[in-house]
């Protein structure tokens, strides 16, 4: 009886388990993967924080750069920091002056508040400038002045027996002479003190 004829040149499987040249995934279990696999020793694929790996310093992804900050509003506007020290002059000059009419007497707090409120208000408006703070002085000057005035004409007014309208429109000259003749060194006083406090109140809202 025949045996069967075994194909010439058939492949022998190696006993040792080593690769056949030619066969790059017949790497045994534990082998690194030789060169030229493509899939052989990837890196772990990085978990968590996809920007982990980025160094302090650069820009935020996809070029957007460091995030927007907008600037402060300016304060800068000296015109409109003149005009609102005057305005407040104007309201704390007779504000000032009721009381002190109000009373017959001057109140040195009246005038340091005056001088405060002006100089306050003009730079919160107009910033630090110079010539707000100078307007500031000034007008808190005139402030106190005009508070003085008011304070006299409703004095006049009451003794008079006429009505204050009618002692600042006919007899205003008289006020201010009444002014001139009671003015000493206190008057002068408060005049100074609504300055500084307005320079106070400037460099306070700075």
């Amino acid at each position: 009886m025949s045996q069967p004829v075994q194909p010439p040149n058939q492949p022998q499987q190696p006993f040792d388990g080593q690769p056949v040249d030619g066969n790059p995934y017949a790497g045994g279990p534990g082998q690194g993967a030789p060169a030229g696999n493509p899939y052989g020793q990837q890196p772990p694929a990085p978990t968590g924080n996809p920007f982990a790996g980025q160094q302090p310093g650069q820009g935020a992804p996809f070029g957007g750069g460091a995030p927007f900050t907008p600037a402060p509003p300016a304060r800068n506007n000296v015109l409109l920091g003149v005009a609102v020290a005057l305005g407040a002059a104007i309201v704390a000059g007779i504000l000032y002056g009721v009381i002190a009419g109000s009373i017959e007497r001057e109140v040195g707090y009246a005038a340091v508040g005056v001088g405060f409120l002006v100089g306050f208000a003009a730079s919160k408006v107009g910033g630090s400038n110079p010539a707000v703070i100078a307007a500031s002085a000034v007008f808190s000057i005139g402030a106190v002045y005009v508070g003085q005035l008011i304070g006299i004409s409703m004095i006049l007014a009451d003794v008079a027996q006429i009505p204050f309208s009618e002692v600042v429109g006919d007899h205003f000259d008289a006020v201010t002479k009444a002014w001139s003749q009671e003015a000493d060194f206190m008057t002068y006083l408060f005049l100074g003190l609504g300055a500084v406090a307005a320079v106070g109140g400037a460099k306070k809202a700075g």
